[in-house]
């Protein structure tokens, strides 16, 4: 039985604190807003006094209390004890708290996908000193752990390039969705992005990356004349617009290669 404490029992926090009670280990938390707190958790009054005695610390706050919660935890945990942040903060925020004095080793974690819809087993990517301890905590839970090469900071960086892909395409498909539906086009548009989701993954890269380039002034125009279609419909625009502007951008990076 491993003594765990978690910092926050938000949606995420208390995820994992009721599988970390549910597989039989000891399990305090703290969270001064949470109403409630899953069932076989010992709620403490302060953060600090959560982490006495932890062997391992999951942080599952906001980015923007991820300071102040590690310097309020780290001064309090015992040597090979192991600090896992999972705040969604930069990379080097992440190498800022990982050099901060403690006796814990610390982990940087970044989720990989929705904890909503995949609970604890939501695959993970760990970096830093105490990567193996978060893998040997969560990987009996069933959770797809991986330890990317580097210190504190190395999984966000992979994670915030992921987010490019993963939020930029979720906000261009609901822009384009919601187009369609105010065009009477829902179902055609929906049947074009599934075509374009299948298939040849690596093959769509490349196309990408050589096409875009080479007509990227002429696509530049033809988004800017599907903004001005969105207008019509009374659609919000951003993201066709951005790519307007981006594969002007990109045109004019280009045109000395091209002449």
């Amino acid at each position: 039985m491993t003594a765990c404490t978690v910092i926050g029992l938000g949606e995420a926090g208390a995820t994992y604190a009721a599988a970390l009670t549910a597989a039989g280990h000891a399990v305090t938390g703290f969270d001064p807003v949470a109403a409630s707190t899953p069932a076989g958790v010992t709620r403490a009054a302060t953060a600090a006094e959560a982490c006495e005695g932890a062997d391992i610390v999951l942080v599952m706050t906001g980015a923007a209390a991820a300071r102040s919660v590690a310097q309020e935890c780290l001064p309090v945990l015992a040597p090979g004890s192991c600090y896992a942040d999972f705040t969604s903060s930069s990379p080097g925020v992440m190498q800022e708290l990982g050099q901060l004095p403690t006796q814990a080793a610390f982990a940087d974690v970044a989720i990989l996908g929705p904890v909503s819809a995949l609970g604890e087993k939501t695959p993970l990517m760990v970096s830093g000193p105490g990567a193996q301890a978060v893998a040997a905590l969560l990987e009996p839970l069933g959770v797809q752990v991986e330890i990317a090469d580097g210190g504190p900071g190395a999984a966000m960086a992979h994670k915030l390039l992921r987010s490019v892909l993963m939020k930029g395409l979720a906000s261009v498909v609901v822009e384009a969705v919601t187009a369609g539906k105010a065009a009477g086009l829902e179902d055609w548009i929906r049947a074009q992005i599934a075509g374009q989701l299948a298939g040849d993954g690596q093959a769509v890269i490349d196309r990408f990356l050589t096409g875009t380039a080479k007509h990227a002034a002429r696509r530049s125009r033809e988004m800017q004349d599907t903004a001005s279609y969105l207008s019509d419909l009374g659609v919000p625009a951003e993201m066709t617009t951005a790519s307007a502007n981006a594969l002007a951008r990109i045109a004019h990076a280009t045109e000395p290669a091209l002449r």
